[in-house]
């Protein structure tokens, strides 16, 4: 795992290699282990690197291929590259390391973007066609490894974080408030924008190229893979499908084994991450496993179920791996806020610090660490969204249905007030049509429970996956910790698009209502009245993993903020969004936000979701450097 990033002038002005450098030292917490600058007239191209296949200096970056035509600057892993090597062998290509980039390069060289389609596994690179003068861009199915685009007058840049692209000395920051307009509504910002002005996150399952031998270079995107979940025409019996998940899980795990540095796994209490630590603990005896706590002894009701350590200590018994694991109190997210808000860029889904400690605590013992994230995506681990949905006379209503349910923070009404300050710059922007766009790739007949469900399956791999992906990138590379993911393996994701939504969900006839806000009542309380989600993956998974883990209800990896917020953090909340001159009422309004924070700090209402966003937002600005007037 790597971290990339380039610059090109497009008035054709040669490019300093000091700042080519400073781009690529940006991302030095990427790649610790080397770094590279290949530079020619106005194209410069940095690489740092993360060694885990072949750690000798054959697999430096940026690559050039045999014929000095092409340059690449690769950041991930493809998991095929061995059967990808053999048959590029077999066409006359030469290889000089034992890399997947270097089979990468050369996959590129032979079959163009369709070796897109080849590649199991994840990546964002950029590949530079020298006798062509054509860049091209891309990034993995899913999205897993970001990859951040920009333009501003005749500098084209673009790099595995921002912070790359914020290196060149004249890019101008600004505040995208559309952006911020689109994270308050949905905790997430489903588009390509990032908060940023001129730095777009190019989309998954896309490439872009930029053509330097055209009077007017522009960034052309193609998409090549997007989801289709879909009912399978003819389909086979349940036995089957069973029976096929168990062999593509255990393929996929086995899959991603491949490194030449030591590799571990997560272990929450749950049967994700406990299915992925199973299958690998057989081909690692003492297979390293981690899980990170919390200090309960502030906390209040449902919360004081979200330590899992006792779950995970039983599993990591049974698979007989070697296991550490860490507690965080209340004062370790204020403490982390500031490096987490740098790494992290701009806040994405969720309270995502727990994430940052337990990296940190990986990557004293490993360097590759294996997780369980996408599982519930593809097979249908949030049945308490689905059902809300489910029963409809049109698409319209279906998307205003889920469009009201995905306001995760706060409803249209006080949206509008608490951008009041800067109504008039963004209240043109619907973020209705914002989320209806999600759906413009994923045609369907709409005509039964089973494909509406299947619609809310791709709307949530598009966006909240997706935003889970960034996250998870950004807080595993910020300790130099490479972080695969089996679920998402091409075999195991193309059977789940066409597994019948019956075998992932039992309960199709009724809808149960939960409150999304109350952090773990929802799936408790779902799954106490209906047993329900993952049903499949439940099944295949119980030859491996103990049926009490089968069987229990979904616990997300969650810390007990709502009951910290109006504890031990309260003074934290108070001094940072009550008092003092919080640069976010430069584009918010104090009276609306103070109105809903004390809510919360009252017991009133549960506004976990939107303190912790507006304790990001307000620490981003703080380290970003950004001008606060609202009228620019």
């Amino acid at each position: 795992m790597c971290g990339i990033t380039g610059l090109i002038h497009l008035d054709h002005s040669p490019v300093s290699s000091s700042v080519v450098k400073d781009m690529t030292d940006a991302l030095i917490h990427r790649g610790p282990d080397d770094e590279g600058q290949w530079i020619e007239g106005n194209v410069g191209i940095g690489h740092r690197r993360l060694s885990v296949i072949d750690l000798s200096p054959a697999g430096r970056q940026p690559m050039v291929s045999s014929d000095d035509r092409f340059v690449l600057s690769y950041n991930g892993e493809v998991y095929n590259f061995i059967e990808l090597r053999k048959e590029l062998e077999s066409k006359g290509h030469c290889f000089r390391s034992q890399t997947d980039s270097e089979v990468v390069l050369n996959a590129l060289v032979e079959w163009k973007t369709q070796a897109l389609i080849r590649f199991n596994g994840m990546f964002a690179f950029a590949l530079w066609d020298r006798k062509e003068r054509n860049l091209l861009l891309a990034r993995d199915r899913y999205g897993i490894k970001p990859l951040y685009i920009s333009q501003q007058g005749n500098i084209f840049s673009f790099g595995s974080e921002q912070k790359a692209i914020l290196k060149s000395p004249d890019f101008k920051r600004k505040l995208n408030k559309s952006a911020l307009l689109e994270y308050f509504t949905f905790q997430n910002i489903f588009s390509d924008i990032t908060l940023l002005e001129d730095i777009q996150l190019l989309p998954p399952g896309n490439y872009a190229t930029l053509d330097l031998k055209s009077n007017k270079p522009l960034l052309k995107y193609t998409q090549y893979w997007d989801y289709d979940f879909c009912e399978p025409s003819e389909p086979a019996n349940d036995k089957e499908y069973r029976e096929e998940l168990g062999r593509l899980f255990e393929q996929a795990v086995n899959r991603q084994l491949v490194a030449d540095v030591e590799l571990g796994s997560y272990l929450s209490g749950g049967m994700d991450s406990g299915s992925v630590a199973a299958i690998a603990a057989k081909s690692f005896p003492n297979l390293k496993t981690f899980t990170c706590g919390f200090d309960l002894s502030s906390a209040s009701g449902i919360e004081l179920s979200f330590d899992e350590r006792e779950k995970a200590e039983a599993m990591s018994y049974h698979f007989k791996t070697e296991h550490y694991e860490m507690v965080l109190k209340a004062g370790d997210m204020e403490r982390v806020l500031p490096k987490l808000a740098w790494h992290l860029e701009e806040p994405r889904v969720g309270q995502s610090y727990p994430n940052y400690y337990v990296a940190q605590l990986a990557q004293k013992f490993v360097k590759v660490v294996l997780s369980g994230t996408g599982s519930d995506e593809l097979f249908g681990g949030y049945p308490w969204r689905y059902y809300r949905a489910m029963a409809n006379d049109s698409f319209e209503q279906y998307t205003e249905k889920y469009y009201n349910y995905w306001q995760r923070m706060m409803d249209d009404r006080q949206l509008k007030d608490i951008f009041s300050p800067i109504w008039d710059e963004v209240g043109n922007i619907s973020t209705r049509d914002i989320f209806k766009n999600v759906f413009n790739s994923h045609k369907d007949d709409l005509e039964t429970p089973e494909a509406y469900i299947n619609h809310s399956l791709y709307f949530e791999a598009k966006t909240f996956l997706h935003g889970l992906l960034v996250v998870e990138d950004k807080l595993s590379m910020a300790h130099g910790l490479e972080t695969r993911l089996p679920f998402l393996d091409n075999d195991l994701v193309d059977f789940a698009m066409r597994c019948p939504v019956k075998l992932k969900l039992n309960n199709l006839a009724e809808e149960i209502r939960v409150n999304e806000n109350e952090p773990g009542n929802k799936p408790y309380q779902f799954f106490q009245k209906t047993r329900d989600g993952k049903q499949i993956l439940r099944d295949a998974m119980k030859c491996h993993i103990p049926e009490v883990v089968t069987r229990a209800e979904k616990q997300g990896f969650s810390a007990p903020d709502a009951s910290w917020f109006k504890g031990d953090s309260i003074e934290f909340v108070k001094r940072t969004l009550l008092e003092g001159d919080s640069k976010i009422y430069s584009f918010l309004d104090k009276s609306t936000v103070e109105k809903l924070v004390k809510e919360h700090l009252s017991g009133t209402e549960n506004r976990r979701l939107l303190i912790w966003s507006l304790l990001n937002v307000e620490q981003w600005l703080n380290d970003g450097g950004i001008s606060l007037n609202s009228r620019t």
